[in-house]
């Protein structure tokens, strides 16, 4: 069998090398002809769990009480917010918000109803609502009013009231919203319904379709909205701020990464392969196939719709380092060969160089797969397109390098490598001299590593704030550290509790009636008082910025009772005297229109370094069971606060899935290709030690796991045991010359070492790029991953030689 493939490859590979680059032309042409499809996402529900329940329950909220997409503008003046002028600009530049296209509306301090500005009574409410904008407004009572509100202070204007915030509603896309809906009602019917799959698959197509459609839209309003506030920088210190625009600017980061990371490896790798091999086919070979591999995937991603997240961003520069370290290996080969056979034919030499580098690199790349692979059980969406996008991209890159390169190759003539003494042959010489004879010092040093992995991996934490996500210099940090510090937190979470089921009060006769105090189980004097309870201990835990509920709406109702709390009786009397757009902005986001579950809305300081979501999600929830007596079916905690904490909680089990599946993948592969259990653990016990040195080291430094960092240990044991496979096959070969195992180790050092250090340079290099990113976990993953190749390369070239010569494995 293997002789007629390899036959086969001979003969349309090799000896009709023209015939494989046209073949390779029309397939690569066909995919670049839908590069322009190329998509990137970054968008909320990239960044969550598959299949959370707590997704589900959080868009039911948002449809129920309001959605979140909205923009925030802070507006910080320069003179007196209240002072009239500055007024006149808050209302040019509401109008001019108002006329951006995708907006629907703009909420500000000019716009909210005034019960103290002076003080109003219900039937003056009943018949007008007084606003900042009324003729009868006291602008001095007003700023009052807006800076100590229990509901506008903080949320319109900070309490020193030099700050206010206008929310920015953006138009809803009631299209995607239903596709949506019915595509979470079409999960649950799942083995139920015969043809789920397949429209659950349609409707998957026609949602990715409109979300590309609401992007376009989304990033057309943004900009259009930062034109406006450019308008009115002179005059204050203006921010952006809000989920969407978040999910924009990340986008925007995505594709800087995209051009910079290409850019900068593709620089990298010219600098690499001229200092390296000082000849310009060894330049341009290995350059073209490294491009044509990652522009075919980018055609490939596009052809499919598949977009591209924030995790998966640096898929592009991963995909060129790893297409070049396949092609280093032959090049290194080809040149071993030119120097071994000085008489062999250009057709001898590639054909050589194939036989021999292909069974290490198959088994390399398949390791690396197997690698990549491992994270499709981590749970996490992101984390698993990137895990499928590199391992189709790794074998896209294997299929490149052993077609389109030895054809390229055959249509050139023999090229001699030089003979000459490198600094690099010096390197690896001295690493072997120094294994064999300084041995004691040698299993020092990785006792050392051991040391740090095992003592720091129990230190490692997923606790991290997603504003550190981001640099200091990003209108996405600034605007975030603003809003935490001035107007009540950032991060959205929602409380909703609902009424005991056996205490249901059901009066039709009084719900049609509309008096909600008898059909409610909450809006009624006994309720409310408990409400209040809820309300002060939420508003009173240190992680909580500003908190909402319809209790805020009563304390500011009750000012028309001279602050005395309402009768059952006065309470609807008043509840059915309110403006409907009263009620829409004071009662309805907080009490559903049954009354019977609130609504608590809070906001988390993201900003504070001591917060930890999980231990305060699990506080407020036993408090509330627990000294509030509340039964457990009746509390929910819900909001982005939520899907982000579930995120985050989950990456130490997706650590453990993920390592426990490349370490068990990867071992029966050695068993496999080595046919020894011994020489298969000698291999990856330097990757192993390389990965756990990594992980200890954040234990130590206190970096956490994110979704990024959680996937530098299984891609670099992936990537690691590359060198581990070439080292052992190259072993092999040597060791039966002489049967000597040092002989062999010092031969290994002098021909395979140095390709194992060419690639391994190279992908440290392209690692490294990843640190101009903006995105921050992006920059710790390049570190990390960098550190733990040099970490890898140096384990593969002492280690493993030493535990081969030391139990006499071969």
């Amino acid at each position: 069998m293997l002789s007629r493939l390899s036959a086969a490859y001979n003969r349309f590979v090799l000896e009709r090398p023209l015939v494989t680059l046209v073949a390779a032309v029309f397939v690569i042409g066909f995919f670049l002809l839908h590069v322009d499809d190329f998509e990137l996402d970054a968008s909320a529900d990239s960044l969550v769990l598959e299949n959370d329940a707590s997704l589900k329950f959080y868009r039911s909220v948002r449809e129920r009480y309001g959605s979140d997409d909205f923009l925030i503008v802070t507006y910080s003046p320069k003179q007196d917010l209240f002072s009239e002028s500055e007024l006149a600009y808050i209302t040019a530049l509401r109008d001019e918000l108002r006329r951006v296209d995708g907006v629907a509306s703009v909420v500000s301090l000019l716009d909210v109803p005034l019960l103290e500005s002076p003080p109003t009574t219900l039937a003056e409410i009943s018949r007008q609502v007084r606003t900042l904008e009324s003729e009868d407004a006291d602008v001095g009572l007003a700023a009052r009013e807006l800076t100590t509100s229990p509901l506008y202070r903080n949320l319109l204007a900070n309490s020193e009231g030099d700050t206010t915030a206008i929310q920015v509603n953006l138009e809803p896309n009631q299209a995607l919203l239903d596709l949506i809906t019915s595509r979470d009602k079409l999960f649950d019917k799942l083995g139920t319904m015969p043809d789920a799959r397949e429209r659950l698959d349609e409707l998957s197509e026609r949602i990715r379709a409109e979300n590309q459609v609401q992007r376009e839209r989304l990033d057309r309003t943004i900009r259009e909205v930062r034109r406006v506030m450019d308008g009115y920088r002179d005059r204050a210190t203006l921010f952006l701020g809000g989920v969407p625009m978040i999910a924009s600017d990340s986008i925007s980061f995505i594709r800087s990464d995209l051009k910079v990371f290409g850019a900068g490896v593709v620089l990298f790798i010219i600098v690499i392969l001229a200092v390296s091999f000082r000849r310009i086919r060894w330049v341009v070979l290995p350059l073209g196939v490294c491009l044509l591999s990652a522009a075919t995937m980018m055609g490939f991603l596009g052809r499919v719709q598949w977009p591209v997240t924030v995790v998966s961003s640096n898929f592009i520069s991963l995909l060129l380092i790893i297409t070049l370290s396949l092609i280093i290996h032959l090049v290194v080969r080809y040149r071993e060969l030119t120097r071994i056979d000085k008489e062999a034919s250009q057709h001898e030499l590639v054909r050589a160089t194939v036989s021999s580098k292909f069974v290490p690199s198959f088994y390399t790349a398949i390791t690396t797969m197997v690698a990549f692979g491992s994270l499709l059980v981590s749970g996490i969406r992101p984390v698993i397109d990137f895990g499928w996008m590199m391992v189709i991209g790794i074998s896209v890159s294997f299929l490149f390098a052993f077609t389109i390169f030895p054809a390229a190759l055959m249509l050139l003539p023999r090229l001699d490598a030089p003979e000459e003494k490198d600094l690099t042959g010096r390197i690896t010489a001295a690493m072997a001299d120094f294994i064999q004879h300084r041995l004691r010092a040698a299993l020092l040093l990785f006792a050392l590593m051991v040391l740090i992995a095992l003592t720091g991996i129990p230190r490692l934490s997923v606790e991290n704030r997603f504003i550190d996500y981001y640099k200091d210099d990003t209108e996405i940090y600034q605007g975030m550290t603003l809003i935490d510090k001035k107007l009540g937190g950032t991060t959205p979470m929602d409380v909703i509790i609902d009424a005991p089921e056996d205490e249901l009060l059901r009066d039709d006769e009084f719900a049609s009636d509309g008096d909600i105090t008898s059909s409610s189980y909450w809006f009624n004097r006994d309720g409310l008082q408990e409400v209040e309870k809820i309300h002060r201990y939420l508003d009173e835990l240190p992680e909580t910025g500003k908190v909402l509920s319809v209790h805020t709406a009563v304390r500011m109702l009750e000012k028309l009772n001279d602050g005395r709390p309402f009768s059952d009786f006065k309470l609807a009397v008043v509840y059915k005297r309110l403006p409907d757009d009263v009620k829409q902005a004071l009662i309805e986001p907080y009490l559903s229109p049954d009354g019977n579950q609130l609504r608590f809305s809070i906001r988390l300081y993201e900003s504070d370094q001591s917060l930890r979501r999980q231990a305060l999600l699990d506080k407020i929830y036993f408090d509330l069971t627990g000294k509030f007596e509340l039964e457990p079916e009746q509390v929910t905690i819900s909001g982005m606060a939520v899907l982000y904490n579930n995120l985050l909680q989950s990456l130490f089990r997706s650590q453990i899935l993920t390592l426990g599946a490349v370490f068990g993948a990867i071992l029966l592969m050695f068993i496999v290709l080595f046919r020894t259990l011994r020489l298969s653990l000698a291999a990856i016990l330097p990757n192993v030690i390389a990965a756990g040195l990594v992980l200890g080291l954040m234990g130590w430094f206190g970096i956490p796991l994110d979704i990024m960092t959680i996937t530098i240990a299984a891609i670099n044991i992936g990537i690691g045991v590359d060198d581990s496979i070439h080292y052992v096959h190259r072993f092999r070969e040597e060791f039966v010359q002489d049967h000597d195992h040092w002989a062999a180790i010092r031969r290994c050092h002098a021909t395979i070492a140095r390709a194992m250090y060419y690639t391994s340079v190279t992908i440290v290099l392209g690692f490294s790029i990843l640190s101009l990113s903006n995105f921050i976990p992006t920059i710790y993953f390049g570190i990390l991953c960098g550190l733990a190749m040099v970490t890898a390369l140096i384990a593969n070239l002492m280690l493993l030689p030493i535990l081969i010569a030391r139990f006499r494995l071969s």
